[in-house]
């Protein structure tokens, strides 16, 4: 019958709300080239339940795609490489499953939307091809089944005409089609995990915001965990359960969000808040961080914000801050004055 998957996998069911499934522990990756060692990442860890969204936010270099690259086992290697930690998927170590076992977790598992639909679509197939092909591969789904399953996906993303469409190429659909189209195949298989790596850049606020809520739809349908990776501290704010600032690398403050955007610990979430244009009418001027992230060729010695922030003082200079607690906030900061910066 059509729209009919001929090979359905019984493990693919909806995980319960606050099922532990991902637990990132001391997690590093470096690139070796040429000029250096590049540490991408340092000593990451978190947890992910089914039905949470964690938000990994940063300036561009902080190590936040990198992080997505680790979970889906494709860092290009060389350069890249893992040194130390561990991925935990529910009770596999994704670090030490065979190749075979990782090719069947990443997209029928854990699942990616990546930066740039126009890039990451193949111009010359249409879309219907690609997102029928995760059916094609992963169930054995004839061609006919394939397409029906893609117009239902194109559907349920709210791509108008869906059927008249699936024949359609990437360069036929504006920006924010191509990132429903992305989000289709992403959840072709209904991954317990999605990644969403900048899902609403270079699009209009009225088509993020519609992004945003079609994720989050989607996210109440089947229970995923959804780890969303952005620069843009007011999407943050309106759909994370939990908050992961990471700078120069390293996660410098975890919280969950509405303590977090209430009052932060970290000299650096200061600076982004007051970077940040708001809408209670306040004149006050925006304050940009001053200078710029450091390459991860040469991060400077101690605290790696320490040439940016107004509250440095010795300690800073020498000695790496490591996460703990503060008297008086839920979450942990990487900051030797926290408490002092907080008040």
């Amino acid at each position: 019958m059509a729209g009919t998957v001929s090979t359905i996998d019984p493990r693919n069911v909806h995980p319960e709300p606050g099922e532990p499934l991902l637990d990132v522990e001391d997690v590093s990756v470096e690139f070796h080239t040429d000029a250096g060692v590049v540490k991408a990442v340092t000593d990451l860890s978190f947890n992910l339940a089914a039905g949470e969204t964690l938000a990994i936010i940063g300036e561009s270099g902080s190590g936040k795609s990198v992080t997505a690259q680790a979970i889906m086992g494709i860092v290009p290697s060389p350069p890249g490489k893992i040194p130390k930690g561990s991925i935990r998927y529910r009770d596999r170590d994704l670090m030490e499953v065979p190749d075979k076992e990782k090719r069947f977790i990443r997209g029928q598992e854990i699942a990616m939307i990546f930066q740039d639909p126009l890039t990451s679509l193949n111009p010359v197939y249409s879309v219907g091809w690609q997102i029928g092909e995760m059916f094609r591969i992963h169930r054995g789904a004839s061609r006919a089944e394939a397409r029906e399953k893609a117009i239902e996906l194109m559907e349920r993303v709210r791509i108008p005409e869906a059927r008249r469409r699936v024949g359609d190429y990437p360069h036929q659909f504006s920006g924010g089609m191509r990132q429903r189209v992305m989000i289709a195949m992403a959840l072709a298989l209904e991954p317990k995990i999605l990644i969403a790596d900048e899902p609403s850049t270079a699009l209009d606020v009225t088509v993020q915001a519609q992004i945003m809520e079609l994720l989050d739809a989607l996210q109440q349908e089947t229970n995923m965990g959804l780890i969303l990776i952005t620069h843009d501290l007011g999407v943050v704010a309106s759909v994370a359960d939990v908050v992961l600032l990471m700078y120069a690398g390293r996660v410098v403050e975890s919280n969950e969000a509405y303590p977090f955007y209430e009052k932060p610990a970290h000299p650096y979430a200061h600076g982004l808040m007051n970077s940040v244009a708001k809408l209670s009418g306040s004149e006050k001027r925006l304050e940009p961080i001053v200078g710029s992230p450091p390459s991860l060729l040469r991060v400077p010695s101690g605290c790696a914000f320490h040439p940016r922030c107004p509250y440095a003082l010795d300690p800073c200079w020498e000695e790496i801050p490591h996460l703990r607690e503060i008297d008086g906030y839920s979450g942990v900061v990487a900051c030797h004055f926290a408490e002092e910066i907080r008040g």
